[in-house]
């Protein structure tokens, strides 16, 4: 079998050096296009012609270095030897090959500057750069550091299919045009922090493979956010106009970020494509979980805020405000109560969505030891919050009882009935548990409540206590309830045979109840306490007879079990309604 061949490389359009140009292995060599008045590049050149090209460069000056190959002692000596950094008019780079630590730290671009297909080997450092034209980084690939902190972008700028292999950092930068960051790859973090956008009406489609950090960021017009990521930071993040936040695979935290005007959150359910129709390459988060999740809202106006197809199992709402008017749109989740049977009785918690802050408190005062770093928590236990087990910096009843409260008015809001009584329910747990704000005689209601219908929520409950009930019911009306025979009357009286008046006298027996025990249980005494139950549940008085103690019983279920059904039925409502 062949070995295919290497591609040739194709001459360049431009007067290219060619060094090192072999008929075999390399026709085209050194692709550097020419030093004006030389047939070499810059890297190229000897020593005395490139001392005498360099030194007529005044700073400000135009330069075209395209595809020549620099190492850091050739770079420093495009610098402007009064400030120590690179002072220049327009600037051409594109598709040149930096082997070294690349300095452009300081440096002013007073025209375009064009880094287009450009290649750093090492580390990059545009540090406080002034680019006061169009700047273009498209196709650029950065093998390591690379970093634009405090850099200002006066104009337009692009960095389309950039591929940053370490840490991208634009911390500081400030972006006066529109700079497009989409097709961007980061194999590392995307540091954005204190950043600034004026302008920018998208960011993405990008990919990063651990964090992207907007946190202090400020955008100032509308924009739509495209990001595959780890994370995403937007800690005190300003937007200040509407803005679309679509992610995929990041955990996502918002918390004390300032929404000026509407903002969407959403779970991007395919991998994005580009203007152009093409699919993203997400292939740095492959073998990644794909969910969206929100981690913090933590003080943010949440009447702006729009959230769909999120994952809010470990959202923290402490601290937000106006939660009652926070949309949720598609299928949002939320963290479940644990799974199977606890402890030495065997009981099992019921299903129901919760919030990550109760998580936190019932996994906090149970005591119940956090996992180990990098473990995901169990199923069957509560979850534990990032300040367990300090109680004092961890939300207790009284708090996450408004948070429940606030939440469930916003799922009513929404016509979600099913979602609103789970809140509802945790609301009334919260409630139940709060020893601060809560009356014992109050706590001593709701014990009742959660008991007897799980706060009206639970049907099953509410009919196994009727069952219970009713079975209890008939037990004792055939014991101590039904008399032997119907209540009896006996007349007595005189009279006389010469037709005069007579005088009766009537004698009524209470019902009693002589049976020995062993034939007080029969069939035909267990369809007459059936009949007197069943009247009872529905609230109707019986006809038969009975006794003293069946008189009371029979008072007490007709007050006790019709409560009981209505709670059944209730619980069934709060499930189907819509």
């Amino acid at each position: 079998m062949s070995t295919p061949s290497t591609p040739t490389p194709s001459a360049p359009s431009w007067p290219y050096c060619g060094y090192g140009a072999g008929l075999a292995t390399d026709p085209v060599g050194c692709p550097g296009i020419h030093v004006p008045g030389h047939t070499s590049c810059l890297a190229h050149l000897n020593d005395t012609d490139r001392d005498a090209y360099l030194a007529p460069l005044t700073p400000g000056a135009d330069i075209d270095h395209r595809a020549t190959p620099f190492t850091e002692p050739l770079l420093r000596a495009l610098h402007d030897p009064t400030t120590q950094g690179p002072r220049m008019g327009a600037a051409v780079f594109g598709r040149a090959q930096f082997s070294d630590t690349a300095s452009f730290d300081g440096a002013q671009f007073s025209e375009a500057a064009v880094f287009g297909r450009a290649q750093f080997s090492d580390t990059a450092r545009f540090d406080g750069a002034q680019f006061s034209g169009a700047t273009s980084f498209r196709s650029t690939q950065f093998s390591d550091t690379t970093r634009f902190g405090g850099a200002q972008f006066s104009s337009d700028g692009s960095f389309s299919g950039a591929q940053f292999s370490g840490d991208g950092s634009f911390d500081e930068a400030q972006f006066s045009g529109d700079t497009r960051f989409d097709r961007v790859q980061f194999a590392g973090n995307a540091e954005f922090r204190g950043a600034r956008f004026a302008v920018m009406s998208s960011f993405g489609p990008a990919v990063c493979a651990k964090t992207v950090d907007l946190s202090d960021a400020v955008f100032g017009k509308r924009v739509a956010l495209e990001i595959a990521a780890g994370f995403v930071h937007c800690e005190r993040t300003q937007w200040e106009s509407t803005a679309a936040l679509r992610l995929r695979y990041a955990a996502t935290d918002l918390g004390h970020a300032a929404l000026f005007y509407p903002m969407a959150v959403n779970a991007h359910p395919v991998s994005f494509t580009t203007r152009f129709g093409q699919t993203v390459d997400e292939s740095l988060l492959a073998g990644s979980d794909d969910r969206v999740r929100l981690v913090s809202v933590q003080g943010v106006d949440a009447a702006r805020l729009v959230l769909t197809d999120t994952d809010l199992s470990d959202c923290l709402f402490s601290e937000a405000f106006h939660l009652d008017q926070l949309r949720l749109e598609g299928r949002c989740t939320f963290a479940p109560t644990p799974t199977g049977l606890h402890r030495v009785w065997p009981y099992r918690w019921t299903r129901r969505r919760t919030l990550a802050e109760e998580h936190h408190w019932r996994a906090q005062t149970a005591g119940q030891p956090a996992p180990p770093p990098g473990q995901a928590p169990s199923p069957r236990h509560w979850h534990t919050g990032p300040h367990h087990p300090d109680p004092s910096l961890t939300p207790d009843p009284e708090d996450v009882v408004v948070l429940y409260r606030q939440l469930r008015k916003a799922f009513e809001d929404g016509k979600n009935e099913p979602g609103a009584a789970d809140f509802y329910y945790g609301e009334m747990e919260m409630r139940r548990h709060d020893r601060t704000g809560t009356p014992a005689s109050e706590r001593g209601l709701l014990w009742g409540y959660w008991l007897l219908s799980g706060y009206g929520l639970r049907a099953s409950r509410s009919m196994g206590w009727l069952m219970t009930a009713i079975a209890a019911t008939i037990v004792l009306m055939m014991g101590l309830g039904l008399p032997d025979s119907s209540q009896r009357q006996d007349a007595g009286g005189t009279g006389s045979t010469s037709g005069g008046q007579v005088t009766l006298t009537v004698d009524e027996q209470d019902p009693r109840l002589t049976l020995p025990i062993q034939d007080r249980f029969t069939a035909e005494r267990f369809d007459k306490a059936l009949q007197v139950v069943l009247n009872s549940v529905v609230f109707r008085s019986s006809s038969q007879d009975l006794t003293t103690w069946g008189t009371y019983t029979a008072m007490l279920s007709r007050l006790t079990e019709p409560v009981l059904l209505a709670l059944a039925v209730l619980a069934v409502r709060s499930r189907i309604k819509r």
